[in-house]
């Protein structure tokens, strides 16, 4: 069986960059949550997982290393995983493969760890511009959160999607801090669910 996995950040994100993608798969999986959370742990790869595990599964195709994770350490677990399992991993943008006609790629590794380095820098980079862009906008005058005068219903904030979600985390017993990672909010959000659930 020939797999291909997909990542999105946000549930707002439709996948719809993927669609270029033309080639056959027996299966295409798409997960919408954040690349901090370890592959392991998301919806999707839970079901990838299971299919891997039964042994129907002989390739896995990603677009990019990030897609797997953006946490190096996460990002190589997993692909040793995959190799342990004898899948072969193919990452479309550098046209890479772990076991081309079933034989180990002898640079996969040295290759596959330094580009979930790059990706693991590339999200702190993205994470630093952001905060310094907040600061400069703030210090010109902007200002950031709700406007003043709207308020939201209580109601209408936990029916939201993401509410929802947060709420079926809280009751399974998962921290804020893990709640806020799986369902890619922050902590303050989940908090806030937390008090008017109450």
């Amino acid at each position: 069986m020939r797999v291909k996995y997909n990542r999105v950040s946000t549930i707002g994100q439709s996948g719809n960059r993927f669609i270029n993608d033309t080639d056959k798969y027996d299966l295409i999986l798409l997960d919408k949550i954040s690349g901090n959370v370890a592959f392991k742990e998301r919806p999707q790869s839970l079901q990838l997982i299971k299919l891997i595990e039964a042994g129907k599964v002989n390739d896995l195709v990603v677009e990019e290393f990030s897609r797997l994770g953006r946490n190096t350490g996460d990002v190589i677990n997993t692909l040793d995983w995959l190799d342990q399992m004898n899948i072969n991993v193919t990452v479309r943008n550098v046209g890479l493969q772990s076991r081309p006609n079933g034989i180990k790629n002898p640079i996969w590794k040295m290759i596959s760890s330094i580009m979930s380095s790059l990706y693991e820098m590339e999200l702190q980079n993205i994470k630093e511009r952001t905060t310094v862009g907040r600061i400069v906008y703030v210090q010109n005058g902007g200002i950031l959160g709700r406007p003043k005068g709207t308020n939201e219903q209580i109601f209408d904030f936990l029916n939201k999607p993401l509410s929802k979600q947060i709420s079926k985390c809280l009751d399974k017993g998962l921290t804020v801090r893990e709640i806020g990672k799986i369902v890619g909010v922050s902590s303050t959000t989940v908090m806030k669910v937390k008090k008017l659930k109450i």
